[in-house]
């Protein structure tokens, strides 16, 4: 016996059939995503990081179902992340904005309360590839995901440089796999 065990969806053990691969072969691969800015400067022609989110998951074969911009206020935010997933046609939710310290950074705090479970390993691995980068300044960001019922949300930071990142690294790498660990209840298809 080598000791090698395949792994399951979430890197531990299990049988071949539940392998990690195998829930990534499976995975949807085009998605339709909605892009919601929090930005209470920002229009559809001066938001930068809406658009270089939406050209990443056009670019890896997605669509971008909607596109939002909305001030930094809780209920504002939680309209438009509520409208996106009350959308039939849409599995994932990427908000961009809104996820520091600062007083007026009141994301999270608009989207909790919206989300049945929380993926907390894609903030502690944003914030570990920031640190990379940035160095000590990446502890100030909030960026988090979870899920609501099938549905995925992912809450970026604003910056240009975060964005890249987190769509490079850890978004487009895992976002079929995410929704399709999701949403096993309602039997998406790849």
């Amino acid at each position: 016996m080598s000791g090698r065990q395949d792994q399951d969806s979430t890197g531990h053990g299990g049988g071949e059939a539940g392998g990690l691969h195998a829930h990534r072969e499976a995975a949807p691969r085009s998605l339709a995503v909605a892009v919601v800015t929090v930005s209470d400067t920002r229009t559809l022609a001066t938001d930068t990081g809406g658009a270089s989110i939406a050209d990443a998951l056009e670019g890896a074969g997605h669509s971008v179902a909607r596109r939002t911009i909305v001030p930094d206020e809780i209920e504002a935010i939680r309209a438009a992340v509520t409208e996106s997933l009350d959308d039939d046609g849409v599995v994932a939710v990427i908000v961009t904005g809104g996820t520091g310290v600062a007083p007026r950074d009141v994301t999270p705090e608009a989207i909790a309360p919206l989300l049945d479970r929380e993926v907390p390993g894609f903030g502690e691995l944003f914030r570990m590839l920031s640190f990379e980068e940035i160095g000590p300044a990446a502890m100030l960001s909030r960026a988090f995901a979870g899920l609501r019922g099938e549905k995925v949300v992912i809450a970026l930071p604003g910056s240009r440089g975060a964005i890249r990142l987190a769509m490079e690294r850890l978004v487009l790498p895992e976002i079929g796999h995410l929704v399709g660990e999701g949403g096993k209840h309602v039997g998406l298809k790849p």
